[in-house]
């Protein structure tokens, strides 16, 4: 009886020990998976931020472009008004007479 009683105390030991090497591993795993999880929440948080970083230097990038190309519009859009302006201030005499003959009958 007392062989089977060692041997019974021997399995319960076996089992204490692999239950608390389970717990142990359990609490290792979970340790792990917060890591990775914050791990992975800072990583997240590291390319929003970089993602925004980003995004802002392309935006200002288009934005100077966009404006250069406003200006140098509307320096087109001014020179090609004064060139009007010129043609037309040219052409003023010739149609002033132009004008004057036509309603003197003179044509």
């Amino acid at each position: 009886m007392d062989t089977e009683r060692t041997l019974l105390q021997q399995i319960r030991d076996k089992e204490q020990e692999l239950g608390s090497r389970i717990e142990g591993t359990r609490k290792n795993a979970a340790a792990m998976i917060a890591a990775a999880q914050s791990e992975a929440d800072d990583l997240v948080c590291t390319a929003e931020s970089l993602a925004k970083t980003s995004a802002e230097k392309v935006y200002w990038t288009e934005r100077g472009r966009t404006e250069t190309e406003i200006a140098e519009l509307k320096r087109a859009a001014e020179q090609d008004t004064a060139a009007a302006i010129a043609r037309a201030e040219k052409n003023i005499p010739a149609a002033a007479d132009a004008i004057v003959r036509y309603v003197t009958g003179e044509q």
